[in-house]
């Protein structure tokens, strides 16, 4: 496992992962694995294990990066096939077996315990109930809240403008709040909501 590149990925290393080059995919995955979990977490079905989802992911993205037209269009391609890898196991769930757990040594740069997101019980309660929250506000949420991403950013991988997006993020604290508050499991730490919410992200977030 090669470490996670300083910096942002730039579009001759997408070029080379599009060739089939092994290290420039193992720098991409590392690149975007962590926002990648975000989008799964927004979009999966409470049965569905994240770390098979990511497996998932990291094979489509070993197969079909070559696919990709337009080496800019890499955060925007790599969410897509993390919204269809979740809804497709979503819709499968009850139709197959449930999946045993892989070994740790097939499990190429998956997302290590705690790597995702450090939580207190609680708060893991709290991201439970953002699934609660209507898909549109949800995905911006766990992005922002859990990979503390940019605004910019967001807006690239959703495909819109970056005002949208701060609006859904605003929207989905709320309803996150208003639904911690009716919880008789969670009461009112408002202090652990805004946690989850997005207020304590990576440094220079706004």
């Amino acid at each position: 496992m090669i470490a996670p590149a300083e910096g942002p990925i730039g579009d001759a290393t997408v070029v080379a992962a599009m060739r089939g080059e092994r290290e420039a995919i193992l720098a991409l995955w590392h690149e975007h694995r962590r926002w990648i979990a975000a989008v799964l977490l927004a979009h999966k079905s409470p049965h569905d294990p994240l770390d098979d989802l990511l497996q998932e992911v990291a094979m489509t993205l070993v197969s079909k990066i070559s696919s990709l037209r337009e080496p800019r269009n890499i955060r925007a391609w790599l969410r897509t096939v993390a919204v269809n890898t979740a809804r497709a196991s979503a819709r499968a769930w009850k139709s197959r077996p449930r999946p045993g757990a892989l070994d740790d040594g097939h499990r190429a740069s998956s997302v290590e315990a705690g790597d995702l997101i450090a939580l207190d019980d609680e708060a893991r309660r709290l991201l439970a109930l953002a699934s609660r929250i209507p898909e549109a506000y949800r995905e911006p949420l766990m992005l922002r809240a859990v990979h503390g991403m940019r605004g910019r950013h967001i807006a690239e991988i959703l495909s819109l403008p970056a005002a949208t997006v701060e609006t859904r993020i605003a929207r989905a604290r709320r309803m996150l709040r208003e639904l911690a508050l009716k919880s008789k499991e969670i009461g009112p730490r408002l202090a652990v909501v805004a946690t989850i919410a997005g207020h304590n992200v990576q440094r220079g977030e706004r």
